[in-house]
């Protein structure tokens, strides 16, 4: 396994949701590397993002 991975992964629609975004705009974060993805070793078709990093991109994420 690769030790750079965070423990904390999470599907990229669920963080989709967390952020409130559209696909498009999701698409977008990925490709500009805000947020990082990591594959899905038991699921190819799904990408994983740590979670920290998704709320991280929310203001006052410590309330949520």
């Amino acid at each position: 396994m690769d030790n750079q991975r965070p423990k904390d992964l999470i599907p990229a629609s669920e963080a989709r949701r967390i952020l409130h975004v559209s696909p498009y705009k999701m698409a977008q974060l990925i490709k500009e590397n805000t947020i990082r993805t990591y594959p899905n070793l038991l699921d190819r078709r799904t990408k994983l993002v740590s979670r920290g990093e998704v709320l991280a991109l929310i203001p006052n994420a410590e309330a949520a």
